[in-house]
């Protein structure tokens, strides 16, 4: 099989065959499951978090806007928890029961199944913690959203937790972006090589950019004139009067 470079097994995409009882069912739904609601979850958090690039205020109202949201606890464990927890949970399934050989066969499609495999488990951990974290300890944001962008500050005094976060939104990225390019493989959107190689640098793209953003957003918390500067501190109001 190996021998033969026009069979698609080779470029480390084989396809979702039916005819494989629970286990059919249980991929094709942990596949789904990374583009939504998964994938569409990432993409709404990057475009929200970008908010904090036009500073504390645009940031809090946007965390007002989400926290404000009907039902948001059913929100959170029917659309992002449960669903996470099974793509991640049946990911390492998969994973642990797989047999990667990069070692011994170093080609492409390999090293992306590795590097996928690695990318998601750190973006879980990363989303993890990250939810703890901002989620379920210290202040509560869903109550206090002015608070939102200071708490954010606070978790970068720590350096390591830059680093973190910095390595959680590559892996997360990457992980997005070549997830998109294997669903499409897999559920034959994309069937020739052409589109696949099309598709991919679509997908490069997209994993590019949401690093960009990622590395953007997260500038905003270290600049100068938003040091500190959440609606219930001093200094709050002169600096909302010198932009206006």
């Amino acid at each position: 099989m190996a021998s033969d470079s026009s069979v698609t097994v080779a470029q480390g995409v084989p396809a979702i065959r039916a005819g494989q009882g629970r286990s059919f069912l249980l991929r094709r739904l942990h596949s789904l499951s990374g583009i939504v609601p998964v994938g569409a979850f990432l993409v709404e958090h990057f475009i929200s978090n970008a908010f904090a690039t036009n500073g504390p205020r645009a940031y809090a109202e946007q965390v007002k806007f989400l926290s404000s949201l009907p039902f948001v606890p059913v929100l959170e464990w029917v659309g992002i928890y449960l669903p996470l927890l099974y793509h991640a949970l049946y990911g390492f399934y998969i994973w642990f029961r797989g047999e990667s050989n990069v070692k011994d066969y170093p080609f492409a499609g390999n090293f992306m199944y590795a590097a996928q495999r690695w990318t998601g488990a750190i973006a879980f951990c990363y989303i993890a913690w990250h939810t703890y974290t901002m989620r379920f300890t210290g202040i509560h944001l869903l109550t206090h959203n002015d608070a939102a962008f200071s708490k954010v500050q606070m978790e970068f005094q720590h350096p390591w937790a830059i680093a973190f976060y910095m390595v959680g939104i590559i892996a997360a990225s990457w992980h997005f972006g070549y997830g998109l390019f294997l669903f499409a493989a897999k559920w034959g959107i994309t069937v020739s090589q052409r589109s696949r190689k099309a598709f991919g640098l679509v997908c490069t793209g997209i994993t590019l950019v949401f690093i960009t953003v990622g590395i953007l957003t997260m500038s905003s918390f270290f600049k100068p004139q938003w040091k500190n500067t959440p609606e219930h501190l001093p200094g709050w109001q002169a600096e909302q009067s010198q932009n206006h």
